[in-house]
Formats: structure tokens, sequence, C-alpha cells
């Protein structure tokens, strides 16, 4: 290709002394640079523009300036990562990497259609965990459900990263039996990490309370009660000898907290998005997320309301969505996360123990209290919650259960 005719040579010539020089260089003199040598030596240059242009666009969407430079910013990434040659064996991460920026910043603008399509793109290169993502977002659970199974099949191991999701999206496509094996593979990992000292045993409380709730929802009534016991024995493990290995605790206690709360909230479709319960919380779309976390206020007001009212079935739950969408915005805000988080687990229990007439109202704030106090380090005081829950399901435990107020 002959260049002389459509390039400016002293702009060539500014780049490369202005990449070759001393000072380190800001983002944007990065992208000036690499948007004209790209032009004369695209192997070199095209996926080191793809890359400063979309850290361009991250700084620009952070600070908030200049609405729709960050997503053009995006958008020229995701042309520049296409123009790359098919052979250069970079390519696919480059283009994968850029299409993820592109679509999490058309999602933030809520072109969710757009944001969607994007996805497919990044999907038909091999990254199908976020398609199914926006898929469960909307509704299409059974859909998001295989492509979840796809990726945790094709893992090395089980993760607690592909299995949830997977399972989540089993169970709200009414598969909940699947559900349950899908959940049992990571319950049973769990387990053997714990029992090697590999993984944390607060990690395999949680996933034994949650499969309880699992069991009991398919009617496997006994076998819930044989991981709610277990799950008891774990803790007095905790409180006699601590944690020996502490890794990972916000994210799993919180994804499984959030996923629990799903019951009680309105289904998912195109037209009313919900976020994909089961997935990390960083997973979620932006515009999901925000509709989530935007509803804190309604909702203490909601709950204020219906306890006044003396509905407190309804208040219950009001409050338990309360407390998901709570947890969701303190989870990496350490120093926020107990002080926002407590009263309202014991509101929560508080709330519960005013309606007498329905024991699994109470027995379910209790476990999620003693799941909170897990995550907080309060093994004892979790201890004394989940005893108390497993005599409401499964009848009287030994020893005899002391009952907090």
């Amino acid at each position: 290709m002959n260049h002389s005719e459509n390039v400016d040579h002293d702009a060539v010539l500014r780049a490369r002394t202005m990449l070759l020089g001393s000072e380190q260089l800001s983002v944007v003199q990065l992208v000036e640079a690499y948007r004209v040598l790209a032009k004369v030596s695209p192997a070199a240059y095209l996926p080191k523009l793809a890359g400063a242009l979309t850290s361009y666009g991250y700084e620009v969407q952070r600070v908030g300036r200049a609405p729709g430079a960050g997503l053009a910013l995006c958008m020229e990434a995701v042309e520049a990562a296409r123009r790359i040659d098919a052979a250069e064996p970079n390519r696919a991460k480059v283009l994968g990497d850029t299409l993820g920026s592109y679509e999490r910043a058309l999602f933030g603008a809520g072109r969710r259609a757009e944001g969607r399509a994007v996805c497919e793109e990044a999907a038909a290169m091999g990254r199908t965990r976020r398609l199914a993502n926006v898929l469960a977002e909307e509704g299409r659970h059974g859909e998001a459900a295989e492509l979840h199974g796809r990726s945790a099949r094709a893992g090395s191991e089980v993760s607690f990263s592909s299995t949830v999701p997977w399972a989540a999206e089993l169970a709200a496509a009414g598969r909940h039996e699947e559900a349950v094996a899908a959940f049992t593979e990571l319950a049973d990992a769990t387990r053997r990490r714990a029992e090697d000292g590999r993984g944390p045993l607060a990690h395999l409380v949680w996933d034994l309370v949650h499969r309880a709730r699992m069991l009991d929802a398919v009617g496997r009534r006994e076998e819930a009660g044989d991981d709610r016991r277990e799950a008891l024995l774990v803790l007095t493990r905790l409180s006699e000898s601590g944690e020996p290995k502490q890794s990972g605790g916000p994210s799993w206690w919180a994804t499984l907290f959030v996923l629990a709360s799903r019951a009680e909230e309105s289904a998912a479709s195109p037209e009313a998005p919900m976020p994909p319960f089961g997935a990390d919380l960083v997973q979620w779309s932006h515009d999901t997320r925000d509709a989530y976390l935007a509803g804190i206020p309604a909702l203490a007001a909601e709950t204020a309301r219906l306890t006044e009212a003396g509905r407190l079935l309804e208040a219950s739950a009001a409050h338990r969505r309360l407390t998901a969408r709570t947890a969701v915005g303190v989870e990496h805000r350490p120093f926020l996360f107990r002080d926002r988080l407590r009263p309202l687990f014991d509101e929560g229990v508080a709330l519960a123990r005013r309606f007498t007439a329905h024991p699994g109202t109470l027995s379910r704030a209790l476990a999620d209290r003693s799941m909170f106090l897990v995550r907080d380090g309060r093994y004892e005081d979790a201890g004394t919650d989940l005893a108390e829950a497993v005599a409401l399901l499964d009848g009287p435990t030994s020893p005899p259960i002391v009952t907090r107020t």
C-alpha cells in the first residue's frame, strides 16, 4: 500500500517522537499517537489503539463529563479491534475486551437492545457468560441456563462463579431438580475444599443453608434438614476454632442472600428487566443494578406502611427485599457494611416474631441473619439463630436451643 498520498508524515514523526520521549504520556496523548501510527503500522498499533481508547472511554465515563463521549470512544475501540488482521493471535482477546467495554457503556446509556447485540457478537467468540446474564435480566431463563451450563461444564473444576448462576437460571426456568443437582456439585466441592484446608468453612455453611432452601422447594424436606444440621455442626466448629482460611466471603454470601430473596421480587421481562440473580453482583448490567438500588427508599416506606397496617406477612417480604438491595449497595464498602445491614437483619427478625401465625417467616428471617453473622465473623450468634430456625422447621436440636431476643 502506498501511504504517501493519505498519511501526514509530519504527524507520524511527531507521534513516534512522543512515544520515544522520556515523559509519562496521558491516555489522551497515547490515543492521539496511536491513531496516527495505526494508519501506517496497523499490525503494531491497532491493538494498542484499541486498548488506549477503551481506557480513555472508561475514564470519561467515570468522571461523568461529556455525555456520550465515553460511549463514542468505546465504539471507536471496537472498530479498531475489528480492523486487526484475522491472523493476529491476540485479535480475539483484544476484540472481546473492547466489546465488553462497549456493551457496558451501551447498557449504562440505556441502549439495552444494542448492548444485547454486542453481547451476542462476543458470545459468538466464546464469551457466553455475559450474554447469559443479559438474557436472565430479561426473563429468558431457559436460554440463560443453557449458556451458563455450557460455561460450567467447560471448566476444569466446579466453581462458585459458574455453578451458582447456572443453578439459579435452571430454577427460574422451572427445572428445580436439575438446579438442585447442579448446586449439589458445588456444595460437594466446597465440602472437599474445606476438609482439605483449601477453602473457608463459612463457604460450606452458606452452601448448605442455600441448598436446604432449594431442597425444601422441591419437597425433599428430610434432606433439607440434614443440610441444616450439618451447617450447625460446621458453625459449632467455627465457634470453637475460628475460620482456618479467609477468602472471598463478601461476594459468596451476598450473591446467595440476594438470590434467596428473588422469590419476593417481580418476574423479569424484556420490558421490565431484573438483576440476574445468582450472578456475581459486579456482572449485573448498569441499568438493572441502578434500578434495583433506586427502589430502596420506596421499599423502606412500603415496609413501614405495611407494618403500621398490621399486614405483617407482606411487610416481612418487603423488608427482605429492602435488606437484599441494601446488601448490594454496601457489599464492597466495608466501612458501611455492618452499620447498615445489622439493624436491618435485626428488624427483620423482630418483625417476623410478631407474625406468630407463620413460623416459616421467622425461620427464614433467623436463617438470613445467621448467614449475615457468619459473614461478620459472629459464629456463636450465627449458630444460635440457625439452631432456632432449624427447630422451627425440623424440630428441636441437641444441645437445647438458647433463643436470643
